[in-house]
C-alpha cells in the first residue's frame, strides 16, 4: 500500500463524513466515497453483509433500504458497531443493529415504506474487515408497493443521482448474473453520469443461479461491456441459506470452492470472490482519495476562509456575560443607525440592484408621485369654465355687470388651493410607509436578538408616528397660509391686463415643445386579440405631442404613432391570471384609440412603473380620468346645454387665465415646500432620534440582559459555525500530515478492445499472436509490451472506450483467452502492405 499515512486516508474521510453529517452538511464538500447501486434483489445487502461477516441489514418485501446507509468499516481487534445518532453506545449484538436501522428509518420516513435522503451513519469495527466506506442506496424499483407514492421509482432515481453524479464518488454497480447485462439498471444509471466508465466498478452476483450451460466469463473478463475498473464476481447466500441462518464464514468458503471448481472461472478464481472485492475496493477508494486530495484540500481551505471571520467573532463568546451584552448592544444600535442613514442618504456599498428602496424611493415620491397627485386634483377645462361663469353671475346677482369681478377670481383660486390638502397628506403617508419599510430592512441584522429587534422597531416606529401628526399639521398650515392671502402683486402673476396675451404665449410655447422626448421604455400592449398574436411587448417613445412604439429599442421599425390630442389615462383592475399591472389610454370623444380598439391597455411589471409612466404622460398633457359622483354627473348633464354670451365668455377667459397663472405660482411653491417640510420634520428628525436617543430609549425600556437574549437559531448557528471551523481545521491538519508521494496501486491501462468488432454485437475472431499488425501510412509499430492507444472506438460507444479491469491481461497485445465452442477459429495470417 505505501506509507502509513496513505493507509489512514479512509479513516480520515470517515471522520470528515461523521463531522459534516453531525453539523447538518454545513460544508458543501464532496467527500470521496463508494455508492452501492443496484436493482431490487440484486444482492447488494448480501455483499455488504459478507464484508462484515454478520447479518445486520433489514430484509423483507418491497424497498428494504429506504434511507442511504453510510457503512464505515474499520479494521480493529474487537468487534462492535455504533451509530452516529447514538454516539457512545456500542452494539455487540448485530440483531440489535438491524433493529436500530429499522427504527431509525421509520422515525424519519414513517412506516409506509417511503424514502428519505437523510443518511444513517453506521460504523463497524471488526478484525475481519479492511478500512472501507460504502453508501448503500435504495434499490431501484418499478412498481409501488403498499401505500408508497406512485412516483417512487423517480424518487429513488433522483436520490441515487444526487450521490453518483458527484465526480468524487465511485460507483459500485451490482448486477445479478441471471439477468441480461444490457438491461442492468445499475449500469444504465452509471453510464448516465460516468459515460467513460472511469468511476464505475462492476459486481456480478448470483453466478451460481445461472442456467445450466451458461456462464458470465465474458463479462468477468471485461469483454462484453468493458469498464475501466473491471468486474468482480461474487456468490452470496441463497434465501434458503439466509432463512436457515447459514454462517457467513461457511458461505465464504463455499464461494471460494465454487470459483475454484467451476470450469469457466477457475482460471480467474484468485480475482473473484468477496475477499477480493473488499481488497480491490479498499485499494480503489484509497487511490481515489489520494487523487482527489489536492482539490479536496483547496475546497477545505476556501470553506475555512469563508467562515474564519464569523468564527473569530463567536470564539470566546459567553452569552451570559453582562459586559459582553452591553458592548454588543451598543454595537448593534450604532450599526442600525449607520445602515438607516446609508439607506436614506445613499451609499456606494451594499447597493440594492433589484428594486428602489429608502432614499431613492422617497425621491421618486417627491418628484414623480406627489406632482402626479397634485395634477389629479385639477379639474378639466369645461368644469373650470362652468364654475367661473357661475361665480361671475352669482357675484353680479340681479344686475348685469360691466366689469370682470375679482371676487370670482379669489373664489375659484381658494377652491383650487383647498384641493391641494389631499395630495399633501397622501405624500406624507407614502413617505411614512417607506420610512417604516426602511426601519424593518435595517433591523433585519438584529434578528439574532428577537427582543432587541422588536423593541427597536417599536421605538422607532412610534417616533415616526409621532412625527407624522406634526408633519401633517405643518403641511395643512402651509395650505392655510396660502388661503389666507391671495397675493396678486406677485412678480410672476400676469395681472388682468396681460391675461389674454399670456394665453397666446402659452399656446406658442406648447407648440414649440412638440418634438421633446419625455420618456422611453418597454411596455406590453395587453388588449391585442389572440387571433392577432395576443399581448406583445414594444419599445415606447413618449414626446410632448405623440406616443409611438417600435419593434425594439433600436427604433428602426415603427409600429404606430398615436397623437395625444383628447387622450386621458385611467387605471385598469389587475386580472386574476396576470402578474402585470395595467393602465389604459382612451379618447375623451369616444373615438378608437388604436385601430379597432376604443382603449389602449398598457402593462408594466410593477405598480411603481405604472405610476412613473402616468407621471410622464401627465407632463405630456395626458391627464388622469376624473372619478365623478352622481351629483356631479347630474350637474354636468344640466350644464351641457349652458351657453354664454360673448361678453361673459370674455370675462370667463380672463378669469381662467388669471387662475392658471396664480395656481402655477401656488403649485410651484407647494412642490418646493412640501418635500422640504417632510424632510425637516420627519426624515432628518428620525435620523437624529436614532443617532441620539434610541440607545437611551432601549436602556429605559427594560432589562438589557433580556433584550440581548439570543434566538435559538442564532445559538445553533454559532455552535454550527464553531463546529464546522474546528472540523475544517482538523481536516486540514490531518491532510497536511499525509504524504501523497507514495507508491500505490495504479489503475490498469485501457485494455485492447480491437478484437471486439462486427455489427449487432458479434465479435470478430482475435488476431493470431504471430500475425503482423496492419498499420496506416506513417505509423510506427509500437514497442513490444506497450499498451495500445486509449479511447479506441468500440461497439458499445464511449462508455467502454477506455475499458479495463484489475484482472485485465498484463500484455495487451496477447489474444484474450479462448473459450471452446463459443468462438470462431483464428483468421489466417495477414501480411502487412509494403
Amino acid at each position: 500500500m505505501g506509507n502509513r499515512g496513505m493507509e489512514e486516508l479512509i479513516p480520515l474521510v470517515n471522520k470528515l463524513q461523521d463531522a459534516f453529517t453531525s453539523i447538518g452538511q454545513a460544508c458543501n464538500l464532496d467527500l470521496p466515497q463508494i455508492a452501492v447501486v443496484g436493482g431490487q434483489s440484486a444482492g447488494k445487502s448480501s455483499v455488504l453483509e459478507n464484508f462484515v461477516g454478520r447479518d445486520f441489514l433489514p430484509r423483507g418485501s418491497g424497498i428494504v433500504t429506504r434511507r442511504p446507509l453510510v457503512l464505515q468499516l474499520n479494521s480493529s481487534n474487537a468487534e462492535w458497531a455504533e451509530f452516529l445518532h447514538c454516539k457512545g453506545k456500542k452494539f455487540t449484538d448485530f440483531d440489535e443493529v438491524r433493529q436500530e436501522i429499522e427504527a431509525e428509518t421509520d422515525r424519519v420516513t414513517g412506516a409506509n415504506k417511503g424514502i428519505s435522503p437523510v443518511p444513517i451513519n453506521l460504523r463497524v469495527f471488526s478484525p475481519h474487515v479492511l478500512n472501507l466506506t460504502l453508501i448503500d442506496l435504495p434499490g431501484i424499483t418499478k412498481v409501488p408497493v403498499g401505500d408508497q407514492p406512485v412516483d417512487i421509482e423517480q424518487q429513488i432515481r433522483d436520490m441515487i443521482m444526487q450521490f453518483i453524479s458527484r465526480e468524487s464518488c465511485l460507483i459500485l454497480a451490482v448486477t445479478p448474473a441471471n439477468t441480461d447485462l444490457a438491461n442492468s439498471d445499475a449500469l444504465k444509471l452509471a453510464k448516465d453520469v460516468d459515460p467513460q466508465g472511469l468511476r464505475t466498478i462492476g459486481v456480478i452476483t448470483k453466478l451460481d443461479l445461472m442456467d445450466e450451460g451458461t456462464d458470465a466469463r465474458d463479462v468477468l473478463e471485461n469483454k462484453l461491456l468493458p469498464l475501466r475498473r473491471g468486474y468482480i464476481g461474487v456468490v452470496n447466500r441463497s434465501q434458503k441459506d439466509i432463512d436457515g441462518k447459514k454462517d457467513i464464514k461457511a458461505a465464504l468458503e463455499a464461494e471460494r470452492k465454487f470459483f475454484l471448481t467451476h470450469p469457466a472461472y477457475r482460471h480467474m478464481a484468485e480475482k473473484m470472490g468477496t475477499p477480493r472485492l473488499q481488497k480491490v475496493l479498499n485499494q480503489q477508494l484509497t487511490n481515489h482519495i489520494r487523487d482527489t486530495l489536492p482539490a479536496f484540500r483547496s475546497k477545505l481551505q476556501s470553506q475555512l476562509l469563508a467562515i474564519e471571520k464569523e468564527a473569530e467573532e463567536y470564539r470566546g463568546y459567553r452569552p451570559d456575560d453582562p459586559s459582553r451584552k452591553t458592548k454588543q448592544l451598543l454595537q448593534m444600535v450604532q450599526q442600525f443607525s449607520v445602515d438607516f442613514e446609508k439607506r436614506i442618504e445613499g451609499s456606494g456599498d451594499q447597493v440594492d440592484t433589484v428594486e428602489l428602496s429608502g432614499g431613492a424611493k422617497i425621491n421618486r415620491i417627491f418628484h414623480e408621485r406627489f406632482p402626479f397627485e397634485l395634477v389629479k386634483m385639477e379639474c378639466d377645462e369645461k368644469e373650470m369654465r362652468r364654475e367661473i361663469s357661475y361665480a361671475i353671475k352669482n357675484i353680479h346677482g340681479i344686475r348685469t355687470g360691466l366689469f370682470t369681478p375679482d371676487m370670482a377670481f379669489e373664489a375659484i383660486v381658494k377652491k383650487q388651493v383647498i384641493k391641494l390638502k389631499e395630495p399633501c397628506i397622501k405624500c406624507v403617508d407614502m413617505v411614512i410607509q417607506e420610512l417604516i419599510n426602511t426601519v424593518r430592512q435595517c433591523s433585519s441584522k438584529l434578528e439574532c436578538f428577537p427582543m432587541l429587534r422588536e423593541e427597536t422597531e417599536r421605538i422607532v416606529t412610534s417616533h415616526i408616528r409621532d412625527r407624522e401628526g406634526r408633519a401633517k399639521d405643518q403641511l395643512l398650515l402651509l395650505i392655510d397660509i396660502q388661503l389666507s392671502y391671495i397675493n396678486t402683486n406677485h412678480e410672476d402673476f400676469i395681472g388682468f391686463a396681460n391675461a389674454q396675451q399670456r394665453s397666446s404665449q402659452t399656446n406658442k410655447s406648447q407648440s414649440s415643445a412638440g418634438n421633446q422626448v419625455i420618456r422611453k421604455g418597454w411596455l406590453t400592449i395587453n388588449n391585442i386579440s389572440i387571433m392577432k398574436g395576443g399581448a406583445k411587448e414594444y419599445w415606447f417613445v413618449l414626446t410632448a405631442e405623440s406616443l409611438s412604439w417600435f419593434k425594439d429599442d433600436e427604433e428602426k421599425e415603427k409600429k404606430y404613432m398615436l397623437p395625444l390630442d383628447n387622450l386621458k389615462v385611467r387605471d385598469v383592475e389587475k386580472s386574476f391570471m396576470s402578474s402585470k399591472h395595467i393602465f389604459c389610454i382612451f379618447n375623451t370623444e369616444s373615438r378608437n384609440v388604436y385601430k379597432d380598439n376604443r382603449t389602449l391597455e398598457l402593462a408594466c411589471d410593477s405598480q411603481d412603473d405604472v405610476d412613473s409612466w402616468k407621471s410622464s404622460l401627465l407632463r405630456a398633457g395626458v391627464y388622469p380620468e376624473k372619478t365623478t359622483t352622481v351629483e356631479s354627473e347630474s350637474t354636468t348633464t344640466t350644464s351641457d346645454n349652458f351657453s354664454m354670451d360673448p361678453q361673459l365668455e370674455r370675462k370667463v377667459e380672463t378669469i381662467r387665465n388669471l387662475v392658471d397663472s396664480y395656481m402655477a405660482i401656488v403649485n410651484k411653491c407647494v412642490r418646493d415646500l412640501i418635500p422640504k417640510t417632510i424632510m425637516h420634520l420627519m426624515i432628518n428628525n428620525v435620523k437624529d432620534f436614532i443617532n441620539a436617543e434610541l440607545l437611551a430609549q432601549l436602556y429605559s425600556a427594560g432589562d438589557q440582559n433580556t433584550l440581548m437574549d439570543e434566538s435559538q437559531e442564532q445559538s445553533q448557528r454559532r455552535d454550527e459555525v464553531l463546529r464546522t471551523h474546528q472540523a475544517l481545521k482538523e481536516a486540514l491538519s490531518i491532510i497536511g500530515d499525509i504524504s501523497t508521494s507514495t507508491i500505490s496501486v495504479p489503475l490498469p491501462p485501457p485494455v485492447d478492445t480491437s478484437w471486439m468488432g462486427g455489427a449487432g454485437g458479434r465479435r470478430s475472431p482475435p488476431p493470431s499472436p504471430t500475425a503482423p499488425r496492419r498499420m496506416s501510412a506513417g505509423q510506427r509499430p509500437a514497442p513490444r509490451g506497450a499498451p495500445p492507444p486509449p479511447n479506441r472506438p468500440g461497439p458499445l460507444g464511449p462508455f467502454n472506450n477506455s475499458a479495463d479491469s484489475p484482472q485485465a491481461p498484463s500484455r495487451p497485445n496477447r489474444a484474450p483467452p479462448s473459450i471452446p465452442s463459443r468462438r470462431p477459429p483464428p483468421s489466417p495470417t495477414r501480411q502487412a502492405p509494403p
